[in-house]
């Protein structure tokens, strides 16, 4: 299956939309399923997310790190792994950002099975993170 990919702009400059939406601390201000992240490392970072209505925590790995531009992580634990990532393109001379987010799943063992239910969860509820992205950097309520 091809990963769910969603484009938006933002009002906001690159380097700081980069900064707010790459930082997995940030995480649970616009992504209304994170309960709590705890960084482990430098490149390594769990995430509790509630998820029909059970909390889950799995692990990512920072795979990429490219500010202002590209980010990529992916899951390294657990029977459903996600991979994320997110580029941020200037627009309107760079007083503005066109961001893309391409999202897929990874099934391991009984997770093969849950990967088109997770798959058609995340495509309807992640446009919801991403306007409430859009709206805290464009200073809205």
């Amino acid at each position: 299956m091809a990963p769910l990919v969603s484009t938006i702009a933002i009002a906001r400059p690159p380097a700081e939309v980069f900064a707010y939406a790459t930082d997995p601390s940030r995480f649970p201000e616009w992504q209304h399923d994170v309960v709590k992240v705890r960084l482990l490392d430098d490149a390594r970072f769990s995430t509790t997310r509630r998820i029909r209505g059970a909390e889950r925590t799995m692990s990512q790995e920072i795979t990429q790190n490219q500010p202002p531009r590209s980010w990529a992580a992916r899951g390294i634990d657990g029977p459903i792994r996600p991979n994320a990532t997110i580029t941020v393109e200037p627009i309107e001379d760079g007083t503005r950002s066109r961001v893309t987010f391409t999202l897929d799943f990874e099934g391991h063992g009984l997770g093969v099975a849950l990967v088109p239910l997770v798959r058609r969860q995340a495509g309807s509820e992640a446009p919801t993170s991403y306007q409430n992205l859009k709206r805290l950097l464009e200073g809205g309520r």
